[in-house]
């Protein structure tokens, strides 16, 4: 029947496309046999309950898997890949230990664009059940700081068209016009839409010709675009996905030789693997990236890792720590340009910064006993989310949402019921134009800090709005 992987999940993929290609677990049994007896293998006793062992999670052994890439490619008419079934096989699936090659960059974004785009949508436990951590993600993504554009020469001449640096500014301007979507909307619904875009852009670097100057433009912009899918789905709660999409777009900037835009990418992993519990990983992944790019880092970026490293210090207690590193991020800080950064880096503005080390002050009060100190680190907090708030541009309504629940949180750390439902109210009645999984899953978190309140009527009101809430969101 095969092995089942060590963490066994349902095939999402293969009865994705068994419901495509209108396939009974029966139907797929016959054609799997009979296309391996046509080539000459035999014994290989498929039947229907074998393919509700896939379905499972199950993974046959060779050499069926690529009898079935092959069933499917047939009967839809598409050169699918054992990714694209999610099935183990030469071609896939993408992962960190991808090689850093300009060929190997450009299969990463092809593959992971096409099963996204194939993909149904997925927002709960088991995505996040699928996500890399510790040495299986960290080891192989160590290896980016020593990587450099293979310098292979583009497409060979008679290909479709030529591609010019006015095609790459192109493609810059939808990158910011999808940044700017996802920070008033959220992530939730942009996925296929940034997806699709990319597996136009890869187009380009497949089917065209251009110089090596413009084919690490390409390849950069690439990458910025395919960071900003993978950051629409890691908000969407699409977890496994938008791990997979980070690293292709990681090789991808790779590629185009841009470090800075690589410390990006992985400060977006970094934020992922805090979200989801892994926080050593998340330091982790902040360190890679504050040394791969150490020779090219803006103040802006060196500023936002520092402030990163701050929140995730204090979630590990680490106080001291916290805020040597917050000092850090303060004075790269004071040497920011706008006009000299990098468009990635818009978000990272003020607000940014003290919406980032207010909720580094809030995490580190909860660390504390009732006292002083503690006082200090609540009042730090209130007084530096709350500057987020007031300073937030209209279009970063995400950011406003979070800065409202951060409030609330901080509120609550100072035993202030009533401000805390405040700032939730405010909150819960922005999610009507902001989508976000990562929101929902922040009220799940401002639920349960609320339990030792709930018996108060302002508590018992906060968690029963966010329950109804929580509840509708599914």
């Amino acid at each position: 029947m095969g092995r089942p992987p060590l963490h066994q999940q349902p095939n999402a993929s293969l009865a994705y496309w068994m419901r495509r290609c209108n396939i009974s677990n029966n139907k797929l049994a016959h054609l799997v046999t009979k296309r391996g007896a046509d080539q000459g293998v035999t014994g290989l006793g498929t039947d229907e309950s074998r393919v509700r062992a896939w379905l499972k999670g199950s993974v046959p052994r060779d050499p069926v898997p690529r009898l079935i890439v092959e069933v499917f490619s047939a009967e839809s008419g598409l050169d699918l890949t054992f990714a694209d079934v999610g099935l183990p096989g030469e071609d896939g699936p993408i992962g960190p230990r991808t090689p850093w090659t300009r060929a190997a960059a450009l299969a990463a974004l092809i593959q992971i664009t096409r099963s996204q785009m194939m993909l149904p949508d997925t927002r709960t436990g088991p995505e996040a059940a699928q996500v890399l951590t510790g040495d299986q993600l960290l080891a192989p993504l160590q290896e980016w700081a020593l990587a450099h554009p293979t310098n292979s020469q583009g497409p060979a001449p008679g290909a479709s068209r030529r591609v010019g640096m006015s095609d790459v500014e192109g493609i810059r301007q939808i990158t910011t016009t999808f940044r700017d979507l996802d920070n008033r909307h959220g992530g939730v619904l942009a996925p296929s839409a940034v997806l699709a875009q990319t597996q136009t852009v890869l187009a380009h670097l497949k089917t065209d010709t251009y110089t090596e100057a413009v084919g690490q433009a390409l390849f950069s912009a690439a990458g910025d675009l395919a960071g900003v899918a993978g950051w629409t789905l890691f908000d969407a709660g699409r977890h496994a996905n938008a791990q997979r999409t980070f690293v292709a777009a990681l090789h991808a900037a790779a590629e185009g030789g841009d470090r800075r835009l690589g410390a990006h990418i992985l400060q977006c992993m970094a934020r992922q693997m805090s979200h989801l519990g892994h926080v050593d990983d998340a330091l982790d992944l902040v360190s890679i990236a504050q040394y791969g790019a150490r020779r090219h880092l803006s103040p802006a970026t060196t500023s936002m890792l520092a402030a990163l490293e701050a929140r995730f210090q204090a979630i590990l207690g680490r106080i001291d720590d916290s805020e040597a590193a917050a000092g850090r991020s303060l004075a790269a800080f004071d040497r920011v340009n706008p006009a000299d950064e990098d468009p990635h880096m818009s978000f990272f503005d003020a607000a940014e910064l003290q919406a980032t080390l207010g909720m580094a002050h809030q995490i580190a009060a909860k660390h504390l006993a009732k006292g002083t100190a503690r006082t200090r680190h609540v009042r730090l907090s209130a007084d530096l989310v709350g500057a987020a708030l007031a300073a937030r541009p209209d279009h970063r309504q995400r950011s406003r949402a979070f800065d409202h629940l951060g409030l609330a949180r901080t509120h609550l750390a100072a035993d202030d019921v009533d401000g805390a439902a405040e700032e939730a109210t405010h909150c819960l009645q922005m999610l009507g134009t902001v989508r976000s999984r990562r929101v929902t899953d922040r009220l799940g978190e401002l639920y349960a800090e609320a339990e030792p309140v709930a018996e108060t009527a302002p508590g018992r009101e906060l968690r029963e709005r966010i329950h109804n809430h929580l509840a509708a969101a599914g």
